[in-house]
């Protein structure tokens, strides 16, 4: 904000963890660092050949009132749509461009919270996105997105 040069030294890498509860589950360490702050949120491809997205919820993910924070679960469905959608992004640089959700359930600490979802349509330059976070079954939100490819600007 000062004008001086940002200098990104995050980058991401795709790992596959090893051991533990999300041992076969993968998840993208220093990508992003508000989503590294708020997770750590992981996926795997499904025995069906879709993307599942989860995270067990951890005190830091609670409100004040001892159930899941609606900003993380946003943060959480905004994590779920670039996995989701990977596949048709296939690289290209792409950014939130709307983002519309209901909250309508919630989890508690400890809970294991999932995300499975689809791609609606894949244009050129933009992916429509929707999806269904669940916690035991039950509903927590659902979501629609549309993401748009960028291209970086020359300086």
């Amino acid at each position: 904000m000062d004008g001086g040069v940002v200098e990104n030294t995050y980058i991401s890498k795709l790992i596959t963890v090893s051991d533990g509860e999300w041992a076969g589950w993968q998840c993208y360490p220093g990508g992003d660092p508000f989503e590294d702050l708020a997770g750590p949120f992981y996926f795997r491809i499904g025995d069906d050949g879709v993307p599942v997205c989860a995270f067990r919820a951890e005190k830091k993910h609670l409100n004040g009132g001892g159930f899941l924070h609606g900003g993380l679960v946003m943060t959480f469905a905004d994590f779920a749509l670039f996995v989701i959608a990977r596949d048709v992004i296939d690289g290209s640089r792409t950014v939130t461009a709307t983002f519309n959700g209901e909250l309508v359930g919630t989890a508690h600490e400890g809970d294991f919270v999932e995300c499975r979802g689809d791609v609606v349509k894949a244009g050129r330059s933009m992916v429509f996105v929707r999806g269904i976070i669940s916690c035991k079954g039950e509903p927590l939100m659902s979501f629609s997105s549309v993401l748009k490819k960028t291209t970086i600007r020359a300086s």
